[in-house]
Formats: structure tokens, sequence, C-alpha cells
């Protein structure tokens, strides 16, 4: 019988980096692979992706990657792996172009188009794509075929009966059929898990911002998420309906769109989108959309609040809805927003989470879905540990015992002997892949340590230039202070730490065991004693021992 074996390599105990393994003999599957975006303290840091060094050690034996949807928590770490290495990767038509359009250099050659309802074999393996619903279109979840019984990865799902878009509904006949047979495992997503009831009707966005439309007959400005396409289609809706027109301040949600109704799974109303071109600050009748990923949506609020925006600028008349609730490493973002705004002094609609709940489980939803599917073992996933303790509760309540509840830490394998769970005990060591700048550079920890170093302690410069022959001092003690101490208090401060410097080189010249290196780590390691004893701060200390040959110059 077939050893099975259960990873994640993110999305567990955090928010984001979802990226799951099921390994099935010596084939892995992958599923999902995406970024979380960075707390205050990570400075510079654009992004953070799962440590997929266990696939590229592993390539050959990796057989599929599968996206399950065009959200960033799930996909903007492709382009990184496909750098490494030529996997394949699957994903629904809107979701492959999406990735396609993020990624058009890694992934247009790699990317297989599949569909939400389909039945793949891939090296021998028999693979089902079912529909879910989510905040964006061709969602889907996964079916693998085991001999000890299927392996289910829900994605994100909400039951919503009242849907009235293919390309969102959920497929429930077929999810009922999984249950039907033999299911080893659930994986079911775990962020919505303290939420009772179910999440539907809560998270329409039209309950919250219709009265303001059908009144008012000012101009309505209102954030989105990027790419929570349901609450895009929500705001045309209305639009069409109160004869508005619908402005995007971001053209990524036009290309978004395009591909929607090229698709086939929405047509934009006529005559009711403005583009860049036709739009001025002075119209009345119009819902302007401002939109990004993450902290992004905030920043560019607050450019048009601050009015340093060239396309948007706000009046003392408009209406600001703030529909994007914040996420978990927005939150300064989001308050130096909200603050510059009441300064403009607008009126201001704020959506919080308790208002407008996230298009993923709550608790009904997940009890719906461990009813019909009725798996053996249940693994939660996608969220903090308080979130994968909260869905085992429900399972809990359910019936299911501890016995048959497995919750991991990202790297910890659970594996599967005879249709049960035989142990938990392999472990990877992970490390968090830190992105800084467009370039797609990883960063250290030391360098988030400098980083910090500098934006609280400031730093201190110290050169000196020496012949390079002799080792005389020929130039400097040069010493330059930035963010330690105050100007008029430096001279003294300063002055000392340059013949720190110079006497440091002077010793190891006189010992005759000079050497730059050594003699720039002892000359640091002085000046930070001294300045701490002197300030109290651990600035950056930063010496520089320049040599020149002297009789080349002269030359």
């Amino acid at each position: 019988m077939e050893k099975i074996r259960l990873m994640a390599l993110g999305g567990l105990d955090e928010d984001g980096k979802n990226m799951y393994c099921i390994e099935i003999n010596d084939d892995i599957f992958v599923v999902d692979a995406g970024l979380k975006y960075p707390d205050n303290q990570q400075l510079g840091v654009n992004y953070i992706i799962p440590d997929f060094s266990y696939l590229i050690e592993n390539k050959d034996r990796v057989k599929a990657i599968f996206i399950t949807h065009g959200h960033d928590d799930v996909m903007m770490a492709i382009s990184h792996i496909l750098k490494e290495a030529d996997f394949d990767v699957y994903a629904t038509a809107l979701t492959a172009r999406i990735i396609e359009d993020e990624f058009p250099k890694n992934s247009k050659k790699r990317v297989k188009v599949i569909r939400r309802n389909e039945k793949l074999n891939i090296n021998g393996h028999i693979i089902h794509t079912f529909p879910v619903m989510m905040s964006i279109a061709d969602g889907i979840g996964l079916i693998f075929e085991t001999e000890q019984g299927s392996i289910v990865y829900t994605s994100e799902f909400i039951i919503d009966y009242d849907m009235n878009f293919d390309a969102f509904a959920m497929d429930l006949n077929t999810i009922i059929r999984i249950g039907e047979h033999n299911v080893l495992c659930l994986m079911s997503e775990s962020v919505g898990a303290n939420k009772p009831g179910y999440t539907a009707p809560n998270h329409k966005i039209s309950d919250h911002i219709e009265t303001y439309i059908e009144n008012l007959n000012t101009r309505v400005i209102i954030t989105l998420y990027k790419q929570n396409l349901y609450r895009i289609i929500e705001v045309l809706e209305l639009a069409k309906k109160y004869k508005r027109k619908v402005f995007f301040h971001n053209p990524d949600h036009l290309k978004l769109l395009k591909h929607v109704e090229d698709l086939g799974y929405y047509k934009i109303p006529l005559n009711t989108i403005i583009t860049n071109k036709e739009f001025n600050n002075d119209l009345d009748n119009v819902i302007c959309v401002v939109s990004g990923s993450g902290k992004k949506v905030f920043r560019k609020l607050n450019n048009i609040c601050i009015g340093e925006d060239k396309i948007l600028s706000l009046r003392k008349d408009d209406l600001v809805i703030i529909a994007s609730p914040v996420v978990p490493g927005t939150e300064k973002e989001a308050s130096n927003m909200e603050n510059d705004l009441y300064k403009a002094d607008v009126k201001v609609i704020k959506l919080n989470k308790g208002q407008l709940l996230s298009m993923h489980a709550s608790k009904e939803d997940l009890k719906t879905m461990l009813y019909m599917v009725k798996p053996k073992y249940y693994l939660p996933v996608k969220g903090q540990y308080s979130d994968l303790v909260n869905n085992a509760d429900v399972a809990v309540e359910m019936g299911y015992t501890p016995d048959k509840i497995i919750i991991l830490d990202n790297g910890q394998f659970a594996t599967f002997e005879n249709q049960k769970l035989y142990s938990t005990r392999d472990q990877l060591e992970l490390n968090e892949i830190l992105i800084d700048g467009s370039d797609g550079t990883d960063v250290s920890g030391m360098v988030l340590k400098d980083r910090e170093t500098l934006s609280t302690d400031g730093a201190i410069v110290a050169g000196i230039v020496l012949d390079f022959k002799t080792k005389a001092l020929i130039g400097g003690p040069d010493v330059q202070s930035r963010g330690v101490i105050y100007l008029k208090d430096a001279e003294n401060l300063l002055n000392e730490i340059g013949n720190i410097l110079v006497n440091t080189v002077k010793e190891e010249v006189e010992a005759d065991c000079y050497n730059n290196m050594t003699a720039r780590v002892e000359a640091r390691d002085r000046i930070a004693a001294y300045v701490l004893k002197h300030t109290g701060k651990r600035p950056m200390i930063l010496p520089a021992i320049v040599e020149v040959n002297v009789e080349n110059n002269n030359g």
C-alpha cells in the first residue's frame, strides 16, 4: 500500500505564504506557492516566501505544482521557484492569466490550464479538481486518490447558495460524491474558524454601501483589495443599478476585468467604466475604486489624501469608504491613512472585520464541509496557530476525537501507513526567504539587523588613508555621524573616535601584526564600546582603512 506524507512548507502558524506538499510514495505534489507581507520590524523587505529548498533538492520527485486561485498568498512565490527548476504548474484559466501577467518571463511555458471540474492523470496518480467559492473566480479544491483513501484540499471557500456567477459557484454535488468514498484526510482552511455561523451573506459589500451610492449625489471613493474580484463586481453592479460611472485608479483592475470578460465569466456593464483619459477630478456621479495588494492599498489612498497623487485628489464633499479591512502586516499603513483622512475633513465610513466578513469559511461552513466529505483524519491548514486550534475545535464539535485531528508546524510531516496516522516525528528545518526590492533579492537576518540598528541608533563612519608600503598615516581621520548625537555636542566625541581608529592601526603596525580586516574589526569594537559608554547608544560602526601606493600616485 502506498506511503502518504503531508507537510507544509508555509501557511501554518502564519498569515499567508501557503505551500503544501502531498507525497505519494516517491512522488511529490505541491499545492500553492504564496507570499506573506512583512511585519514592521522587517525593514525594507517587500515580501516573504516559503523556503522551497526541499523541492529543489528533490526536484526529480516533484510531479506538479497546483495553484488553486489567483491570490498573492498562494501564487506569488511561483516565479522564484521556476527560476530554480522547470516544474509543471497547473492552474485554471483566470489564475493562469494572472500568473502570466505577474511573471511573463518565468511562467509562460510552464503553466498548464485545467478546468474547475477535471480528472487528471499525472505520473499514474489520479487527481480531481472541484469548484469552490471564494473572493476570486476560478477557485478550485483538489482530491488526490491514493490506495489508503483520498486526500482532499479545500483551498479557501464559503458556502453561498445565492450565487449567480458560475465562475464563482461551488459544486456541492461533487463534494457530496467525494464523501461517498473513502477519504483519508481533509485539509481545510482555518482563517475564519472562530467566526460563528456561515460567512454568507455577511461577505457582501453591497449591504453596507448601497445606501450611500443610492442617496448621495457626490463622489464616492472606495478602497478594495486588488484581487477581491467578487467585490469589484458588486461595485460594478451597484453602479449599473444607480447609473453611476466607475473609475479604477489601479489599471491592473481593468486588466483583470478584461480577462474575466474574455473568459465569459462576467460582462462589464456597458458605458460604466471611465478610463484615465476620460476621468477628471470634478466629476460627481462617479465611484472611484482605489485598490492594491496588502499595504499598497492604504499607501495609495494616503498619497491621494495628502495631495501626492497625479490623478485623484480629495474634495470636501467626498465620501470615502474603507472596505479593505486591516490584515496582518498592514496595521501601520492603515492607521496612517485613516489619520490623514480625518485631517482632510472628508466623510469616512470604515467597514471593519466584524461588519464585513472576509470570504473565508466560518464555523458552519467548515462543519458543512466536514459533514459532506466525512474524512477519517482532519488537518487544519492556512492560519495562525490559534486559527488552527479553533478549526480543530470545530472538528471536535462534529464528533472527531483528538487522535483524528492533526495540527502540524511548517516542515513537520504527517505520515500515513495502512490508512492510519503512523508518525508526525519527521521534521524539516525551514528558513523564510525574505525578498528585498523588485529584483527579488533574498536578504539575510544580518541585513535586517543592520537596518534596524540604522533606524534606531544611527551610524558612525570613520576613515583614514595609509601608505600601502609603510602603513604611515597620510589622510584623516575623517569621522561622520548620522542619527547618533546632536551636532553641537559631537566634536570631542568624533575626535576621540578618530584617535581610536588611528591608534588601533598604529598598535598593530608596531607589533608587526597589521592586517586591514582585523584592524577594522578591532577598531569597530573599541569605538562601539567608547560610544556606548559616553552616549548609551549602539550605532552601526563602519571603519574604513584605505591603503594607497604613494609612489604610483606621485609618478
